[in-house]
C-alpha cells in the first residue's frame, strides 16, 4: 500500500507539473453585420474551432474600414477583404497577402415586371449602386458594357449610395434597376424582384475563365511565415465550416437570427446565394483570373482604385495552404 500511495502522489505531482497545451490564438477582426460573422458561428456550434486546437478572439467592428485599421495597427490577425485591395497596400509598403473566402458578387436587379430585359436595355434609366464611383462590380459592369459600345456613366442616371439605402430605394420603386452587393440582392429577389444578371456572368467576356474569389481572409505576410501551421489549420477549420453550410440546412436554422432574415424565403435565398459563392477553384487559377481582372479595374478605375501598380503584386495571394 505505501508503494502503492507514493505512485499515485508522484502521478498527482507530475501531473500538476505539466502546464496545460494553450491552443494557438488567432485575433479576428469582423463586421458585425458581415457574412463572416455566420461561419464563426457555425464554428463555434460545431466545435470546428477545438478541433482545430484554435481559440478565436473576435472583435466586432462597425465597417469594412474599420477592420483594415485594426489590421494595419496590429490589433488584428485576420480580417475579410479584397484582394484589389491587397496588391494596394503591398504596392505601398504592407506586406499583405490574400487567401478566397467567397466569390458571391453582387448582380443588376429590377422589378419582376420591368420592361429591362438586357444590359443594354439600362440605357436612359435610373440605375441605383451600391457604394460609389469606384465600386469593384460597378466598373465591371462598365467594362462590359463598354465592349457594347455603351457608357453607363452617361448613358443612364446613376445613383450611388450606401447598399441599404439603394436597397431600400429600389424596394420603394425610386430605381429602375440596381446593382448592389450579393446579400442585398438575395433581399430583392426573396421579395420577387428579377436578376437581371450577376456579376459573376460577366467575367467570362472580360477575360476570366471562372468564377474569382472577391473576398478573401487578408492577414499580414510576415505573421503567417510565423504561424503557417495555425493559418492551415485555420483555413482547413473554414473550409468544413463552409461544407457544413452547403450540406445542411439545420446549420442555417441556427444562424437564422444572424443573417437578419425576415421570412424563410429570405432565409432560402441567403443560403442558395452563400453557397454558389463558396470557392471551388484552384489557387492557381483564382490568381490568374485576378491578375486579368485587375488590368480591366485598373484601366477603368485609374490610380483611385488600385494606386501606383499598374499589375496585381505577385504576392498578393497566399500559396501556402496543402491541397492548393
Amino acid at each position: 500500500m505505501r508503494v502503492l500511495g507514493r505512485t499515485l502522489a508522484l502521478a498527482m505531482v507530475l501531473t500538476l507539473g505539466t502546464p496545460a497545451h494553450a491552443a494557438d490564438t488567432i485575433r479576428l477582426a469582423v463586421q458585425k453585420t458581415g457574412t463572416f460573422s455566420w461561419e464563426l458561428a457555425t464554428i463555434r456550434e460545431a466545435g470546428l474551432d477545438k478541433e482545430a486546437d484554435l481559440s478565436l478572439e473576435v472583435t466586432e467592428l462597425a465597417s469594412p474600414e474599420a477592420g483594415k485599421i485594426a489590421l494595419r495597427a496590429g490589433n488584428a490577425d485576420i480580417m475579410l477583404s479584397d484582394w484589389l485591395w491587397v496588391s494596394r497596400e503591398r504596392a505601398l509598403g504592407a506586406k499583405l497577402t490574400f487567401y478566397p473566402y467567397s466569390s458571391a458578387l453582387g448582380a443588376v436587379m429590377v422589378p419582376a415586371a420591368s420592361p429591362i430585359k438586357t444590359l443594354a436595355d439600362l440605357r436612359g434609366r435610373k440605375l441605383g449602386v451600391g457604394g460609389g464611383p469606384i465600386d469593384k462590380s460597378w466598373l465591371l459592369l462598365q467594362a462590359r458594357m463598354k465592349q457594347d459600345g455603351i457608357d453607363l456613366k452617361s448613358d443612364a442616371t446613376i445613383a450611388y449610395g450606401a447598399p441599404p439605402l439603394i436597397a431600400a430605394k429600389t424596394l420603394d420603386g425610386e430605381m429602375d434597376a440596381s446593382l448592389n452587393f450579393w446579400n442585398f440582392c438575395a433581399q430583392l429577389e426573396a421579395k420577387g424582384f428579377r436578376r437581371l444578371a450577376g456579376i459573376e456572368e460577366i467575367l467570362p467576356k472580360l477575360g476570366a475563365k471562372g468564377a474569382v474569389s472577391a473576398v478573401g481572409y487578408v492577414f499580414d505576410e510576415s505573421w503567417a511565415a510565423s504561424h503557417r501551421d495555425a493559418v492551415a489549420r485555420f483555413i482547413a477549420m473554414t473550409r468544413k465550416a463552409k461544407q457544413l453550410l452547403i450540406t445542411s440546412d439545420a446549420a442555417w436554422d441556427r444562424i437564422a437570427p444572424l443573417t437578419g432574415a425576415t421570412d424563410l424565403t429570405m432565409l432560402k435565398t441567403y443560403r442558395e446565394r452563400y453557397r454558389d459563392g463558396i470557392p471551388r477553384r484552384n489557387i492557381n487559377d483564382e490568381e490568374a483570373d485576378a491578375r486579368v481582372l485587375y488590368r480591366v479595374l485598373a484601366e477603368i478605375g485609374g490610380r483611385d482604385l488600385v494606386g501606383p501598380a499598374a499589375e496585381l503584386d505577385p504576392g498578393t495571394f497566399y500559396h501556402a495552404v496543402p491541397g492548393d
